[in-house]
């Protein structure tokens, strides 16, 4: 294949770059990155170090979330004169959790030309590993407050789909009991430093989460298994005891009332568990 035949259209180009291993760049993003006029950039401290791996020389300039929006106006003139203008983030794809956002968005706005250059991704690597549907909702960064994971888990735990985020291993940590409270019956896996010399794939059950160990280091994207209906057995569930649960659904987590219902009653906490899982879906 002669690459040199490929003809670039001025415009902006989203440029997928390696998130671990520097063998993972495509041909065609180092063809297009020659190609740019400009090159915009996360980190240039780290996009150097791609463009001194494959003998390129081109102008960088700074381009983060505390930035971007100043660069704008400078960026959108340069596109507007018909120059190419390549768009990468420290890693990945950019605009997917990472800057650009704000430019692809003008650029539609301006009837910009943008050219995806498709390349590598810690959400579609950490998917077609996982075994679990590729059905899946990505939720990026988790917020950092608890009450907005809470809010966020309990919307994502009645969908029939994967569920696809990023964290850093210590603020993993401080959310295994809100995963365990929405998605109990389901599995993870744990995959850290994707691509890198240290990679690390952990795979066990929401229920043994607490038991894992991993390193520390790096980022990790986690993806938690879809969602399994439950043929629940609710026999030994007395009316009574529904009755209280379906008044107490709307007011308290899920936890609480299992916890509150088999202290009372000395019911199975499983058994009130898929009783309450059965009254959530059916919102």
């Amino acid at each position: 294949m002669n690459l040199n035949n490929n003809k670039f259209k001025p415009g902006l180009y989203c440029v997928a770059t390696p998130i671990g291993n520097m063998g993972d760049i495509s041909f065609r993003a180092i063809k297009i990155l020659q190609e740019s006029d400009l090159i915009l950039c996360e980190d240039t401290r780290v996009t150097k170090k791609i463009l001194q791996k494959f003998d390129i020389n081109k102008k960088l300039i700074s381009n983060h979330k505390f930035n971007e929006n100043k660069n704008l106006e400078q960026v959108i003139e340069i596109l507007k004169d018909n120059k190419i203008v390549s768009l990468v983030s420290d890693a990945g794809t950019p605009a997917v959790s990472d800057p650009g956002r704000v430019l692809v968005k003008e650029c539609v706005k301006n009837k910009i030309n943008i050219f995806p250059i498709p390349g590598a991704s810690a959400v579609s690597s950490a998917i077609s590993i996982s075994g679990f549907s590729d059905n899946f909702y990505f939720c990026g960064f988790l917020p950092e407050k608890q009450n907005q994971v809470k809010k966020l888990f309990k919307n994502l735990s009645a969908f029939e789909a994967s569920i696809v985020f990023f964290i850093s291993p210590n603020k993993f940590n401080k959310r295994i009991d809100d995963i365990k409270e929405y998605f109990l019956n389901r599995d993870i896996i744990i995959c850290r430093e994707i691509s890198k010399y240290h990679e690390e794939y952990i795979r066990t059950s929401i229920k043994e989460l607490s038991n894992v160990n991993f390193s520390r280091k790096g980022e990790i994207t986690v993806v938690i298994s879809e969602f399994k209906k439950v043929r629940l057995s609710v026999k030994d569930l007395q009316e009574s005891d529904k009755k209280k649960i379906n008044k107490l659904i709307k007011k308290m987590s899920i936890k609480d009332i299992v916890k509150k219902i088999s202290e009372d009653s000395k019911i199975s906490k499983k058994l009130i568990y898929n009783y309450c899982l059965g009254l959530k879906n059916d919102d």
